[in-house]
């Protein structure tokens, strides 16, 4: 408030002519009201109780031409006000342009231009809105209460005795609660923006929160602020309740005084008439004249308030610093990093220029083994064949740092007999699962057997539940019944199983973070490799276009300028390149064309590995070895030929499927 009224003396002082306009045109309103009492006095003092109806009925006509008067005085007070708030609107739009500018200039716009558009766009309007309230309540309240303060001392002095202390006193309560609340105010508005800004850079970043394994760290922060925002609003909700006690004490308890006192009064000369006409005047004008005016100033004037703080730029972010998202993700990336310790020997973050893009907002670490990243789309990080040491020097890439790892990651034990690098089977027994207690299995009671080195297609109905098998062959969910066997191994969460580099689940939506193309393709290969095998993923999966865009391999990508098929490339040759044996393709070609998506699946069928693939269109179904069948009654496997034959769904499907694929 010492920073606001200063600057708005001079805004008023400039427009007196249009302030005494609307006084002028108010005082009628004054005379309204004075009338109502008073007239209501006359009647029953001079008319109805001497047993004149007739002049009592002449002064309610007075009453009600007054009402008529006053009607037509606001209606001019409201063309005048137009002349007070809309030059307050123009100035503070000019202003927030000019910060905006002055922003941009300076190379703050990054930080800036979303807000500068909320200014000028809906805080201008509030702020016109809320001044225009304030303007109409508090002209109301001065000249109701001046003409009721005129209308007593004109019936009875002696009224005013009963009326003017708890009147005083209520609104010197109501004027000093006026600072907390507007405090209460700006610190609510203050931790509710903050929230929403953090709780949309945490959606932005989601995948990258689950990356770091961060998800406790980025919890925390925000349950702190859910925590800060519930504190504020406790305190704005018990400031509203002394609000509550001044508008009674000012409108309320005078009345109950006033009947209190009526015998007092009537005893010292005050004749009914007067007393009916002081409670026409409480009940009538100055009650509702309180409320409003408490209700406006108390909540809109205090919003108003800390709205003109935000446009007059003294509440602007630093530009020295990022803002509140933006260092949190930066805490969140060391936090990680100093929590897993020397099991963690990479941790990239990029710069903190912009915490609101999708995958560029949030630090990003490729832990130890898959068992510390739990990214949907990336479950290993085993030794990567023929790769060299990386150098552990971190590289500056235009801001974005990028430290590769120094030592190899713990590898599962070798055991007599074991594959290694062979291709695993994968077997499910009796397999179900549901998305809570009460909920119907979205698996339910499946058996499947995969060989070594198997291609599989699973196609289904949308929803039927492919790809809650998928999370549940990754990991990623836990079974409520039966078994889940990878080369005869219970699958575990890929945080906890030492041989969870060894599959890779790739959703539809690709995870691709800000950095260079290289960084993206040796996410799963933490010793990195060798050019020629980085180059190998890229012709396979038909990644040239962009690979060979100038920088190559080591030009900074932004996720967000490229297209869902480009990020989609990006995820397929990384997982092409990573050590992951059974890969688990989730719709992970949806938006490539028919012919790159052929590519890119003969080159994982090609691949050493098992390769499971949901299918969307025919002709991957037909390139599989096996098709998985899920229709949410019984499944059915076998080739395309034998499932066209014995397979109701199948035939469905494959209807659906003919007439836009092949």
């Amino acid at each position: 408030m010492r920073r606001t009224l200063p600057q708005a003396a001079p805004f008023l002082a400039r427009r007196r002519r249009t302030l005494l306009r609307l006084g002028g045109w108010s005082l009628l309103e004054t005379a309204q009201t004075f009338l109502g009492g008073y007239a209501v006095a006359a009647a029953l003092d001079r008319g109805f109780l001497t047993g004149r109806p007739g002049v009592g009925l002449v002064w309610l006509a007075v009453a009600a031409v007054a009402v008529v008067a006053g009607g037509t005085a606001t209606n001019r007070v409201f063309r005048h006000l137009a002349d007070l708030v809309e030059p307050l609107r123009d100035g503070l739009v000019r202003r927030v342009v000019g910060s905006a500018l002055s922003a941009a200039v300076a190379g703050r716009e990054r930080h800036t231009g979303h807000a500068a558009v909320s200014r000028l766009t809906h805080q201008t309007e509030a702020a016109r809105d809320g001044f225009a309230g304030l303007v109409m309540v508090t002209r109301s309240f001065v000249f109701t209460a001046a003409g009721v303060v005129v209308g007593l001392a004109a019936l009875a002095p002696a009224l005013l005795l009963v009326v003017l202390p708890p009147l005083a006193a209520g609104l010197g309560l109501f004027a000093a609660a006026l600072r907390p609340m507007a405090t209460r105010q700006r610190d609510f508005l203050r931790t509710d923006e903050e929230l929403a800004a953090r709780l949309g850079a945490d959606v932005a970043g989601l995948r990258d929160i689950v990356a770091c394994g961060a998800e406790a760290h980025a919890s925390a922060a925000a349950g702190g602020l859910i925590d800060a925002q519930t504190r504020a609003a406790r305190a704005l909700a018990r400031w509203a309740a002394v609000r509550t006690l001044a508008l009674g004490l000012a409108g309320q308890a005078p009345v109950v005084l006033l009947l209190a006192a009526a015998p007092w009064l009537l005893d010292g000369g005050v004749t009914a008439g007067e007393l009916l006409g002081a409670l026409t005047y409480l009940t009538q004008a100055l009650l509702p004249a309180l409320n409003t005016l408490m209700t406006g100033l108390g909540a809109a004037g205090t919003r108003l308030l800390v709205i003109l703080d935000r446009l007059a730029g003294h509440d602007e972010p630093s530009a020295a610093s990022p803002p509140t998202a933006c260092r949190t993700c930066l805490a969140t990336a060391a936090a990680t990093c100093s929590r897993t310790g020397a099991a963690t020997a990479s941790c990239t973050s990029p710069a903190p220029a912009d915490c609101t893009g999708s995958a560029t907002a949030s630090a990003t670490t490729a832990s130890a083994g898959a068992a510390t990243c739990r990214a949907r789309d990336s479950a290993a990080a085993g030794p990567c064949p023929d790769r060299p040491r990386a150098d552990p020097r971190p590289e500056s890439h235009g801001g974005y740092t990028a430290a590769r790892r120094t030592s190899p990651p713990p590898t599962p034990p070798t055991e007599p007999g074991e594959p290694g690098e062979a291709a695993p089977s994968l077997e499910l027994r009796s397999l179900s699962f549901a998305y809570g207690p009460g909920a119907m299995p979205v698996v339910d009671g499946l058996d499947l057997s995969v060989r070594p080195g198997e291609h599989v297609a699973v196609v289904g109905p949308s929803g039927i539940g492919k790809s809650t098998l998928f999370a549940l062959i990754a990991g990623l969910l836990v079974p409520d019944r039966g078994e889940l066997l990878i080369d005869g191994r219970p699958v575990h969460r890929p945080d906890r199983d030492a041989y969870a580099a060894r599959r890779a689940l790739i959703p539809q939506e690709a995870y691709v973070f800000g950095g260079t193309l290289r960084d993206n393709l040796l996410y799963l290969c933490p010793d990195g490799a060798p050019d020629a095998a980085v180059e190998s993923a890229v012709r396979a999966v038909g990644l040239d276009r962009v690979a060979h865009a100038p920088g190559g391999l080591d030009a900074r990508i932004d996720p967000a300028a490229l297209s869902q098929g480009e990020r989609q490339l990006v995820a397929l040759a990384r997982v092409y390149l990573a050590p992951a044996r059974l890969v688990l393709l989730d719709e992970a070609t949806c938006h490539l064309d028919p012919a790159t998506e052929a590519r890119a699946e003969r080159a994982f069928a090609d691949r050493p590995g098992t390769l499971m693939v949901i299918a969307h269109r025919l002709s991957s179904a037909r390139r599989a070895d096996r098709v998985l069948v899920l229709d949410g009654v019984a499944a059915a496997t076998g080739r395309h030929e034998e499932l066209l034959e014995r397979s109701e769904t199948y035939r469905d499907l494959v209807g659906h499927w003919r007439p836009g694929a092949g």
